[in-house]
């Protein structure tokens, strides 16, 4: 008894410190974003491609994108939703900066064979990105709804009820696109690492998918399990397709 005793204070201990963690966690994914952009721009301007094989390319893009980091935090909570934005930003700012690289924005009809070529270098990094944002956006939305939930009814304001919304429409987007990005061809094991991000958050994504919305990820996820090479991912996006088709 006094052994699972200490166990549970230590948890405690332990979860109370990572919640406490979640604002330094994101200002430091701000510095290596920073970092990134700068290392990006002098590659460029010497004329080469950026290596994230190797640092400080690695380096920095992992600190960004720390999958370990995000799946280590303890239980959502309200207070989560001003750092969990900044990280969010952070990872935006960095996939932008690799998505864009030697584009001077904004980007035209010029551009378009840069951009191509960027996909197809860096795939594995947007695979990585497009997992890591699947899965903070899930607790960012996560954390939305406990905060909504805990307010009383008089001070959920029309303008808090239309930024909630706001973020439910958001969901739809994000994962309408990354249904898109892997049917476009990827390698099976980005297929199978994105495919798995849905599939692990999905109780979330049902319960904020506006039913408006619905259809069209259906249709979208339906059309993926078709395009999708790898045997698992097809299971990943036929166990989303019939959450969603049994939502309420």
């Amino acid at each position: 008894m006094l052994l699972l005793r200490s166990l549970l204070i230590l948890f405690a201990l332990v979860s109370a410190a990572l919640a406490e963690d979640g604002p330094s966690i994101a200002a430091e994914a701000k510095e290596a974003a920073n970092r990134l952009q700068e290392y990006l721009d002098l590659v460029a301007k010497a004329g080469g491609r950026p290596d994230f094989s190797q640092p400080p390319a690695s380096e920095l893009f992992g600190r960004v994108f720390d999958l370990k980091k995000l799946a280590a935090l303890p239980t959502p909570t309200p207070r989560d939703i001003p750092w969990l934005m900044n990280w969010s930003a952070a990872a935006s700012q960095s996939f932008k900066s690799i998505m864009y690289f030697g584009i001077t924005p904004p980007a035209g009809a010029n551009d378009q064979a840069i951009m191509e070529r960027n996909m197809s270098d860096f795939e594995d990094q947007e695979a990585v990105v497009v997992d890591f944002t699947i899965r903070i956006m899930a607790r960012q939305a996560l954390t939305m709804r406990l905060f909504m939930e805990q307010l009383p009814p008089e001070q959920r304001t029309p303008m808090r009820e239309e930024g909630f919304n706001t973020t439910r429409i958001g969901a739809e987007k994000l994962l309408y696109g990354a249904l898109i990005t892997i049917a476009t061809g990827m390698k099976p094991v980005n297929e199978r690492l994105i495919s798995a991000a849905m599939n692990d958050t999905r109780d979330i994504w049902v319960n904020t998918i506006l039913p408006k919305d619905r259809p069209q990820i259906l249709t979208q996820l339906a059309q993926g399990q078709k395009a999708v090479k790898d045997r698992d991912a097809r299971k990943n996006l036929a166990a989303f397709h019939a959450a969603l088709v049994a939502a309420k």
